[in-house]
């Protein structure tokens, strides 16, 4: 008798579902890594600092930045230092929980220590949640 089907089957591996899993893995956590990255503040150097504590988890925050040249940002829109503190009570009722973040930039060839005196002077009497950003001392 002929057979025309052999009756044991060729084992195989197939491994482009496999590499479509993994790349389909890798760009999930890529994104998801992405998407972690939560403050909004200008690119530069953070100063050390020996106090403080690693940021936590919070429903709603907002930086406040200063660039090399003076220049203010509330994250990355650039403003100017009277709209910051009616941008930021208008973002404060809205969102009783917000904490803000203030972050310095140490390079440039300004001095930025009286403007950022002036943001905190203006800010003291507000009752807002701050906080200044920086890198752990070493």
């Amino acid at each position: 008798m002929l057979r025309l089907r052999p009756t044991e089957h060729e084992l195989r591996i197939e491994i482009m579902p496999l590499i479509d899993v993994i790349f389909l893995l890798l760009t999930f956590f890529i994104y998801a890594l992405v998407l972690m990255i939560r403050a909004e503040i200008v690119p530069m150097e953070m100063p050390a600092f020996v106090s403080g504590d690693a940021a936590t988890a919070t429903p709603k925050l907002l930086s406040i930045s200063l660039d090399g040249q003076g220049q203010w940002f509330i994250d990355r829109e650039p403003v100017a230092i009277e709209e910051i503190r009616p941008r930021l009570e208008a973002a404060r009722a809205a969102d009783p929980s917000l904490v803000i973040y203030l972050a310095a930039a140490t390079e440039g060839d300004r001095d930025r220590l009286p403007a950022f005196l002036d943001l905190y002077d203006r800010l003291a009497g507000s009752g807002l949640d701050l906080r200044l950003v920086g890198r752990p001392a070493e």
